[in-house]
Formats: C-alpha cells, sequence, structure tokens
C-alpha cells in the first residue's frame, strides 16, 4: 500500500483582501460632510424666521432687529394692496394682495429701510447684528 505522507502543519495566516474601491468614496463622503457639520457649528443651524404683519397701512412690528442669516416674511392682513419695497433696492415685492407673503433672508449685519411703493407713509426698518 502507499504510504501517505504527512507534511508538517503550518501555522494558518489569514489572507490581505485589498479595500474594496466604492468603499474609499463612501470613506471621503462621510469625512467632508463631518468636517462640514464641524465646521459650520452654531452658524451651520437654521434660525427661525421672523415675520412682520402688514395691517392698518403699517408694518407690525416697525423695527425688527434679527441675526444674519435670518429670513423675514411680510404677511399682509391688509384690505389694500401693499409692497415691501428696500431703500436702496436689495429686496422688493411686487403688490402684496390680502393673505400673501414676500420672504428676503439678511445675510449681512445692518440696517436696511423699507417702504411700501403704493403708501410713502408706511415706513420700516430691519436691523442686522
Amino acid at each position: 500500500m502507499d504510504e501517505i505522507r504527512r507534511l508538517p502543519a503550518r501555522p494558518c495566516r489569514p489572507t490581505r483582501t485589498p479595500p474594496s474601491r466604492p468603499l474609499l468614496p463612501a470613506l471621503v463622503a462621510t469625512g467632508v460632510a463631518l468636517s462640514l457639520l464641524l465646521g459650520l457649528g452654531a452658524a451651520g443651524r437654521a434660525l427661525p424666521p421672523a415675520s412682520v404683519d402688514i395691517q392698518d397701512s403699517k408694518y407690525v412690528p416697525q423695527a425688527l432687529t434679527v441675526a444674519p442669516g435670518t429670513t423675514v416674511r411680510w404677511i399682509n392682513r391688509d384690505e389694500e394692496t401693499h409692497t415691501v419695497t428696500s431703500a436702496t433696492g436689495l429686496f422688493g415685492s411686487a403688490g402684496l394682495d390680502l393673505g400673501e407673503a414676500y420672504s428676503y433672508t439678511f445675510a449681512a449685519p445692518g440696517v436696511y429701510p423699507y417702504t411700501c411703493d403704493l403708501h410713502a407713509f408706511m415706513q420700516g426698518t430691519i436691523v442686522v447684528k
């Protein structure tokens, strides 16, 4: 009978497989997203919107102070048509009828006076600081 030769036992080593290519883009994307989130900090949080009512031919409140990045929403609660028009031309709405709204996001600190094109006596100010 043929003799079976046994080889000496060798320790098993795990085989190394190179990382799969699809994993690399996912890791890069995760790192970028994490960096953006950490870098934004408080500035990345959404600011609650602020609102100004238009009623009785007035802006209520007449002056509003907000943080940079805040969106201000004007809502016409008056029977008459009104506009929201920046004194410097930075922003402006078309005529707003009852129940219609106009929004603008204030990015930079400053004082922003505005008026109604149809009623020059209506004045308002947004202060961003």
